[in-house]
């Protein structure tokens, strides 16, 4: 078959009439990064203050743990009511490369009426959420040459303007003066329902004091319905090889957050299009496409969220919220893609302190 990380199915056929639910989560975890600033073994799951630390606690070994105390309770209470597959792949923290062709060539054994994703997170500790809507992502690499090659700054400087200032100056055309995406062409969606607190964004996001927040309109808007632009990464001289030259090519990699709605391709498009026709002073610009996902935005409303939300609602003894994420979660466009009629429920158990992919990684008990 298809050479990716294991992945584990199991399955259990549905009694006739009935729908087929798939219980999808990931094995696989982030690495741990600098022992130096956990405060106990990313590798030795601790408890302290009600909660439970270790790497992948909560991204995403807590979604198998959820998946497999729902079974045990309904096994309680007698059979299976419908049929359940549980998917649990290893690839998910590297873009699930394999993951595409494992569903096509596992088609019969995956199938299935609702798919519930457990890798997501609840709105707080104590409410629960329906994550509703994930953006989609591009990128690319965008160069600015100017010179043939370096040539003496003070012999050449005033005429002529270096690749790195150049660049800088079509970086800021990106955004108007407000912080808003300013590219044409890129989609916005609904602003969504509950909002984010802006002490708690500034907490959560280690935003410096006195830093202004970018952008209009709603924090939760900005995070979830709005496109977003970030450079990722500069290829220029250091300053630490600085000499006194002009350079004469600079190379950025942005990365672009699509608001749900938006399709990758024309995104990409219109981003070239974009810094192709902002070329500063008519230096040479040229574009690279790289990474492409999909964004996702679940229906209104579904007889499987329906369900969802009246479980929510009965066993925490709240009402669940819908949520969005910032994020991208690209499998499941290819989720949608092999099983479009599927309803996807996407939950998880991580709360806002978790700090997946982060240190001291932890889930509230």
């Amino acid at each position: 078959g298809t050479e990716g990380a294991p992945a584990v199915v199991a399955r259990r056929p549905a009694p006739d009439g009935a729908p087929t639910v798939l219980l999808y989560a990931h094995h696989d975890v982030q690495p741990p990064g600098d022992a130096g600033t956990w405060e106990t073994d990313p590798f030795e799951p601790t408890e302290r203050d009600g909660r439970l630390y270790g790497r992948g606690a909560a991204d995403d070994k807590a979604g198998v743990v959820a998946h497999l105390g729902a079974l045990r309770a309904l096994l309680e209470i007698g059979d299976l009511p419908v049929g359940v597959t549980v998917f649990v792949e290893g690839e998910e923290e590297i873009g699930s490369p394999t993951f595409l062709p494992f569903l096509t060539q596992h088609r019969d054994l995956l199938a299935a009426d609702v798919i519930v994703v457990a890798d997501s997170s609840n709105w707080k500790i104590g409410v629960p959420a329906l994550t509703t809507s994930l953006r989609g992502l591009v990128d690319c690499e965008v160069e600015v040459a100017v010179l043939d090659h370096a040539v003496h700054s003070g012999m050449f400087g005033g005429p002529v303007l270096d690749a790195v200032t150049l660049l800088a100056r079509l970086i800021t055309t990106l955004h108007d003066d407000a912080g808003n995406v300013a590219v044409p062409g890129l989609a916005t969606a609904d602003e969504p329902t509950v909002d984010y607190a802006e002490a708690d964004f500034r907490a959560d996001s280690s935003l410096l004091d006195g830093t202004v927040l970018a952008g209009e309109g709603s924090i939760a808007g900005r995070l979830w319905t709005k496109p977003a632009i970030a450079v990722i990464g500069l290829d220029a001289p250091s300053v630490a090889h600085a000499s006194n030259t002009l350079t004469p090519r600079a190379t950025a990699k942005l990365s672009v957050r699509l608001a749900p709605g938006q399709d990758p391709a024309a995104a990409m498009a219109a981003l070239r299009t974009h810094l192709e026709s902002h070329a500063p002073f008519g230096a040479r610009v040229t574009v690279r496409d790289g990474e492409q996902g999909k964004p996702f935005l679940a229906p209104a409303d579904s007889e499987a969220m329906r369900a969802a939300r009246w479980a929510f609602a009965t066993s925490w003894g709240t009402d669940p919220v819908d949520i969005g994420i910032g994020g991208s979660i690209p499998f499941i466009a290819d989720l949608l893609e092999v099983f479009p009629d599927a309803a996807i429920l996407v939950t998880g158990v991580e709360d806002p302190d978790s700090r997946a992919h982060g240190a001291n990684e932890s889930v509230h008990l």
